[in-house]
């Protein structure tokens, strides 16, 4: 569905985990896919991708950021594994709306009844005053 060719990738140090090797080498990768101007989307799903991913967009670009791991291979395969979900959570139809529903009279009978047990077992705590 993505086209490898639409992806742009940074790389930078990271913090974090990698011992020496964290101040020389770029493990960090920054992910960015412009969205507005992909070729792999239909123009209903671009709408969709867009109104749903609204907040997360910079001008119609995609950005995600890795950087857990010690390795650039790694993080460069979590950045693209993040974007693939995020997108495909985006163009997800949504879910079908809540039919509203009753409790039915046995259930309710059954809570009440609870209740009225329930009640009877602390009356027969409290002291006989009288």
């Amino acid at each position: 569905m993505l086209h490898a060719s639409e992806f742009t990738e940074r790389f930078s140090h990271a913090g974090g985990p990698g011992g020496q090797g964290v101040n020389t080498a770029d493990s960090r990768v920054q992910l960015s896919w412009d969205a507005a101007a992909s070729v792999a989307l239909s123009d209903a799903q671009r709408a969709r991708l867009l109104t749903n991913l609204a907040g997360r967009l910079a001008e119609g670009v995609l950005t995600v950021d890795a950087s857990e791991h010690r390795s650039q291979r790694r993080n460069r395969d979590a950045a693209r594994d993040r974007l693939v979900a995020l997108v495909t959570e985006a163009l997800a139809p949504p879910p079908r709306p809540r039919r509203p529903t009753r409790p039915s009279v046995g259930a309710r009978e059954r809570r009440l009844e609870a209740k009225r047990r329930r009640s009877a077992l602390k009356e027969t705590r409290r002291p006989d005053w009288d």
